[in-house]
């Protein structure tokens, strides 16, 4: 597995580690990236994570999220995630909404502390997710995903939540 870029809070890379050891103990701020797809019929694409991942397992998450490697283009990163995640191909055109950092701890297991580069994309093909990284996946509008967040915020990822506050349609 390819490293991890370690950046500081201005987003200027400090080196390279691999994936665990960001997310032990207190976590290495890294970049990472979210998507969210929409349709034509205006709804987003949420995933529900494996059970099988470290950190938030089983929990609802925004369409697609990882982490840029060493070595590898951005934009190469981004859709080859979508293609691992969701078997989501040919490309998908995204956006970059905005970037913020933030740290999330998961129980006594692991963190997330991640400069986070959102993205925004359209697609309306099939969805074919890895059993490996997504469980379930739903299409929904965001008004009534902001109710299920609201109703039930213990089932959705942090960076979800954050993210969502932001989103408009």
């Amino acid at each position: 597995m390819a490293d991890l870029i370690l950046v500081n809070q201005q987003d200027k890379v400090i080196g390279h580690k691999d994936k665990l050891a960001c997310h032990l103990g207190k976590g290495i701020l890294h970049r990472a990236f979210s998507i969210w797809l929409f349709n034509d019929k205006k709804q987003t694409l949420i995933q529900q994570r494996a059970t099988d991942k470290l950190l938030w397992p089983g929990f609802w998450s925004n369409s697609c999220c990882s982490h840029p490697v060493k070595g590898e283009k951005l934009e190469l990163t981004l859709q080859r995630r979508l293609k691992e995640e969701l078997g989501i191909i040919p490309s998908v055109k995204l956006k970059l909404l905005y970037k913020f950092e933030y740290r999330a701890e998961y129980q006594n297991i692991g963190v997330e502390y991640e400069l986070c580069y959102v993205y925004r994309g359209q697609y309306n093909g099939p969805i074919q997710p890895n059993s490996k990284e997504a469980s379930a996946y739903r299409w929904l509008s965001l008004k009534d995903l902001k109710n299920e967040v609201e109703v039930h915020p213990e089932q959705f990822t942090p960076w979800m939540k954050m993210e969502l506050e932001r989103l408009n349609q």
